[in-house]
C-alpha cells in the first residue's frame, strides 16, 4: 500500500553514491532500529538516540504521547480541517477537544489558539501539522515561534514535510555540516535560513515544549507497513520508552524502513520526480476554469469545486467513468473539495483528461 505510484524503496545500489556504503553519514539523524547494534555489518545503523522513539506509524506515538501526558478531562487544541487522528486519539484518552478552526485560506489562526489556551486552564497539547492535510500547506517560521511560546506541549506533525520546498537545501546543509563534524543542532529559533518548508526536528534539542513526528509512509511509501518516528525532549522521552508496548514495529516494517534508510538516492530522485510533478498537476488543474487549487507543499493537491458543480458528483464520476480516484471529505467544512495526489506522468495525463471530460 503507497501513495505515490512509485513504491517503496529497492535494495541500496552499491554504486550510487547516495547510497549508505558510500555515505554513511546521511541519515545519522533518521534513523529507525531501537536496536540495530545487533547488525554486526559494516553499514549497521547506530543505536537510536533516547529522544527519538519508533511507533507503529506516527498514529501509535500520538496515542502513547496522550497516554503520558493527558489526565481525564484535559485538553488538547485542535486546528481543523486537518488530520482527524489528533481528535480521535484525544476523545479514546478522555481529553476534550478545544478547535480552533482555520481560516478560508486553511492557514492557522494564531490569534485565536492563544486565545483557546488563554481560556482553557486543562489545554495541555497544540496539534499542528506541516505540510498541513489535506491542504498542503505549511506553518510559517515566525506562527511556530510565537506558538511555542504557549504554556502547552506542541505536536508538530511532519508527515509530508519530504515533499516541501527547501527539504533537499536543509539536507543538503546537514550532510555539510556532518561531514565537517559540526553537527545539526540548530540555534536560538532553530531557523534554517527562514525556510518556512523546512523540518523543525532539529528545534527540538532547543525547545523543551516540541516533539516533532515523522513518518515512513509517505515519502518511502510504507504507509501498510506502518513505520513512525518521533523526536521528544529528553524529559518527555523517558517516560515515552517507560510507557511503550516492546515489539511494537514487526520484522517486515523495521526491515522496509532501513532499506529506505540505506538508499536515500532512491527516495531523493523520487521526491523530486513527485516535486515536479505536482507543479505540473496545479497548474493543469488551474487551467480547468471551475476548479481552484491550492498551493501545496504535499503529494496532493487539494481543489475548491466551482461551477455549480458538486464536488461529490464529480469525483463519483471520475470514478465510475474513467476509474480514476480522487479524495472527497463527508465533512461539512470540506464538502465543496476534491484532494487529487500527485503521481507519475501518465497519473497526471489521466486525472486531468478525465476532469476536462466532465
Amino acid at each position: 500500500m503507497f501513495e505515490e505510484g512509485f513504491g517503496p524503496s529497492p535494495a541500496p545500489d552499491p554504486h550510487d553514491p547516495h547510497s549508505l556504503k558510500t555515505k554513511k553519514n546521511k541519515c545519522e539523524n533518521e534513523k529507525p532500529r531501537q536496536h540495530a547494534t545487533k547488525h554486526k555489518t559494516k553499514n549497521a545503523l547506530p543505536p537510536l538516540p533516547k529522544n527519538k522513539q519508533v511507533g507503529c506509524g506516527a498514529d501509535e506515538l500520538i496515542d502513547l504521547l496522550m497516554r503520558v501526558v493527558l489526565d481525564p478531562g484535559d485538553a488538547v487544541v485542535d486546528c481543523p480541517p486537518t488530520f482527524t487522528m489528533y481528535a480521535f486519539d484525544a476523545d479514546v484518552n478522555d481529553a476534550r477537544v478545544v478547535a480552533v478552526p482555520r481560516r478560508a485560506d486553511f492557514s492557522l489562526d494564531v490569534a485565536g489558539i492563544e486565545a483557546a489556551v488563554r481560556a482553557e486552564p486543562r489545554a495541555k497539547v497544540l496539534f499542528l501539522t506541516s505540510p498541513n492535510n489535506p491542504d498542503g500547506g505549511v506553518i510559517r517560521e515566525e506562527e511556530l515561534v510565537r506558538l511555542l511560546r504557549l504554556p502547552v506541549l506542541v505536536v508538530l506533525d511532519e508527515a509530508y514535510v519530504e515533499f516541501a520546498d527547501g527539504v533537499e537545501e536543509q539536507e543538503r546543509e546537514e550532510g555539510q555540516a556532518s561531514g565537517n563534524g559540526n553537527g545539526g543542532g540548530g540555534g536560538g529559533n532553530g531557523a534554517r535560513g527562514g525556510n518556512n518548508g523546512a523540518s523543525r526536528i532539529a528545534w527540538v534539542a532547543n525547545h523543551p515544549n516540541l516533539v516533532v513526528l515523522r513518518t515512513f509512509s509517505k515519502s518511502a511509501a510504507l504507509a501498510g507497513l506502518r513505520v513512525g518516528y518521533g523526536c521528544f525532549p529528553l524529559d518527555l522521552a523517558d517516560y515515552m520508552w517507560r510507557a511503550k508496548q516492546p515489539y511494537n514495529v514487526s520484522v517486515a516494517a523495521e526491515t522496509a524502513a532501513l532499506a529506505a534508510l540505506t538508499n536515500p538516492g532512491y527516495l531523493a530522485r523520487v521526491r523530486d520526480a513527485l516535486v515536479s510533478e505536482r507543479a505540473r498537476l496545479s497548474a493543469g488543474l488551474a487551467a480547468i476554469d471551475w476548479l481552484e487549487p491550492y498551493p501545496s507543499q504535499a503529494n496532493f493537491v487539494l481543489c475548491r469545486v466551482g461551477g455549480g458543480r458538486d464536488a461529490k458528483a464529480v469525483r463519483d464520476a471520475l470514478a465510475e467513468k474513467n476509474g480514476v480516484f480522487v479524495r472527497h471529505y463527508a465533512r461539512p467544512e470540506l464538502s465543496g473539495y476534491v484532494r487529487v495526489s500527485v503521481g507519475k506522468p501518465e497519473h497526471t495525463d489521466a486525472v486531468l483528461a478525465a476532469l476536462r471530460e466532465l
